[in-house]
């Protein structure tokens, strides 16, 4: 059996990762979705081990120390993870495993995954990323203005990924990713 390959969407928030996972995985046999731990409280419409597992931040830091992640940030003041056995079953199963993580975390697993495939997701300007962002009205002013001040240092990390596919129009951004990941695996 062929081991899977690491599929890494990072993005600003706002940009439409989560959207846009969720028709790859409609549209890409042989993919799975990892699901991230955060400490992020829930937002609403969210279940825990659907949306993410949520877990306290003590509770993340004991994960932490017990070598559970393959990657983790603190993004937007919360931490989040990936689990290293979901990601190595799931490679060594012969699935391809999806992940939407931050810049950082991409990078990281750049090193350690080297033949995956690594696509960045870029707004059509930070403009039209603030006003998705108000739109989908799941940040205070506060959390809202933290988000696009991260956004402009999330965007200068674009140049280490694979691709960069700008999210304009949703069914022409899938259509482009779909087209990369079956060039690649």
């Amino acid at each position: 059996m062929k081991r899977g390959k690491v599929i890494v969407i990072s993005a600003p928030s706002g940009t439409g990762k989560t959207t846009i996972c969720k028709e790859l995985l409609k549209n890409i046999k042989n993919l799975k979705y990892s699901i991230s731990t955060t400490t992020r409280p829930k937002r609403a419409g969210e279940k825990d081990g659907f949306d993410y597992f949520f877990v306290s931040e003590k509770e993340f830091k004991s994960l932490i120390k017990e070598n559970y992640f393959v990657e983790w940030q603190k993004v937007h003041n919360y931490y989040y993870g990936t689990s290293k056995e979901f990601l190595e079953k799931t490679l060594n199963s012969g699935f391809h495993c999806l992940l939407d993580i931050d810049v950082k975390g991409g990078c990281n697993l750049m090193k350690q995954y080297p033949d995956g495939i690594f696509i960045f997701l870029a707004p059509p300007s930070l403009n039209e990323l603030e006003k998705r962002l108000k739109q989908r009205g799941t940040e205070n002013e506060k959390d809202l203005k933290v988000r696009l001040k991260n956004a402009e240092k999330e965007m200068k990390y674009k140049k280490y990924y694979d691709y960069v596919v700008i999210n304009n129009k949703l069914d022409e951004t899938v259509n482009k990713i779909v087209e990369i990941i079956k060039n690649n695996v």
